[in-house]
């Protein structure tokens, strides 16, 4: 599932990256590969000889804080070269470990050596080395089968249209039907209005005093601001200078963000 955000509403993107998702993968135990998953080159191979709830034991020790390495084939940069490039070319170098957070993990079937799991996490989390350690830790190894994203901060698969569909209604001319306004990312902050004598200082991007804003204000939290009946800004406390900071100013033009497209595996099929 990919949220696709349209004009000056691709200024969310960084924003949605930051949010946790939401994964449904399958473990195929028993396989290890170099590239952590099954399309890749198979390095070893064992009998899985571990009991349900052993095998369950492991996946859930992964809850919580977890430091995890960065698989050789990724996009991430080492000395300015992709590892994937480096992976391709032979070549493997030292990884740090990078802090992730697995919020919870949910085996939804098992039937050896294949686990389907449900796994929240948060951002920077690759599922495929998650598969690859909890094998690891098992001792027969392990490698991702099977990846499909199903949610995204608010936005959810049942809820996702496919290529095709989104296609239709563009050729219908019943796109607008689909596009979302861009606070409805931004729901769960209060909505307040700008007082008209510091509309200016909220069209430069400056920082706002609290009597800035109707109604009244709270220290310590994040509010969508609107200009007239236009969402213009996110702005939140900053509580050391007694005032309130934008977090992302969106402007003068009406924003929209559409719904989802969602994909299964980068097969092309569309679901």
């Amino acid at each position: 599932m990919l949220p696709v955000c349209l004009g000056t509403a691709t200024k969310v993107c960084e924003l949605l990256t930051e949010k946790d998702k939401v994964y449904e993968a399958v473990l195929l135990l028993g396989t290890e590969t170099d590239t952590q998953d099954a399309s890749g080159t198979v390095l070893n191979q064992k009998d899985v000889r571990h009991t349900p709830q052993e095998i369950q034991n492991v996946i859930t020790s992964f809850i919580g804080d977890y430091s995890q390495i960065p698989p050789m084939y990724s996009a991430l940069k080492v000395n300015g070269k992709k590892l994937c490039d480096l992976a391709r070319a032979g070549v493997e170098v030292e990884r740090k470990p990078r802090q992730v957070r697995i919020g919870h993990i949910e085996i939804l079937w098992m039937r050896l050596p294949r686990v389907g799991l449900r796994i929240h996490c948060s951002k920077g989390t690759y599922i495929r080395t998650l598969c690859h350690d909890i094998g690891k830790k098992l001792g027969c190894g392990g490698c991702m089968e099977e990846l499909v994203r199903t949610k995204v901060s608010i936005f959810e698969r049942e809820h996702a249209l496919t290529l095709a569909q989104i296609q239709n209604l563009a050729d219908e001319g019943r796109l607008q039907e689909i596009l979302l306004p861009v606070d409805h990312l931004f729901s769960q902050y209060p909505k307040v209005q700008v007082r008209p004598e510091f509309q200016t200082m909220l069209r430069n991007g400056n920082r706002l005093p609290k009597h800035a804003f109707e109604p009244a204000v709270q220290t310590g939290r994040t509010y969508r601001v609107y200009l007239d009946t236009l969402f213009y800004a996110l702005y939140t406390s900053d509580e050391k200078r007694a005032d309130y900071k934008p977090v992302k100013i969106f402007g003068s033009q009406q924003v929209r963000k559409n719904r989802s497209t969602e994909w299964n595996g980068g097969t092309g099929h569309e679901i």
